[in-house]
């Protein structure tokens, strides 16, 4: 799975916001795998990846929320010291900038579920699967 639908979601900065968009994911059997929430010129910006990203998608229109989809590099590490240091410098290594990053873990797994946000995504999801056969 080197690549994964992504979701940002521009949300209210108000207490409950951001629990109220999950809670209605959720309420669709929807589960938030990864997830980074930060505050930016007084919006609450999202960005996460779902194990359904159809239903989510359902549920933020029918919300009327503000969000947009991309596709994002996604490998799973094991949990241990120096794994996402080889991935980010395995990406650099083939001169591909991170733009963002963060993670999350899969239900009845131990590995990490790392998302980047990359400028050449092919190549390093590629990548980024090359490594995750390499640790198995």
């Amino acid at each position: 799975m080197p690549k994964m639908k992504e979701f940002t979601v521009t949300i209210e900065d108000k207490p409950g916001a951001l629990g109220r968009c999950f809670l209605a994911v959720a309420e669709r059997g929807v589960n938030v795998l990864a997830f980074q929430s930060y505050v930016e010129e007084g919006e609450s910006l999202t960005r996460f990846v779902v194990d359904d990203p159809a239903s989510a998608k359902a549920v933020l229109g029918g919300l009327g929320m503000i969000f947009e989809e991309a596709e994002a590099a996604v490998v799973r590490l094991a949990h241990r010291p120096g794994e996402l240091g080889r991935a980010a410098a395995r990406l650099g290594e083939h001169q591909i900038n991170i733009d963002y990053s963060y993670c999350g873990l899969e239900p009845g797994s131990e590995r990490a579920l790392v998302v980047f946000g990359v400028d050449h995504l092919t190549k390093a999801a590629n990548l980024l699967d090359e490594l995750a056969s390499e640790a198995a």
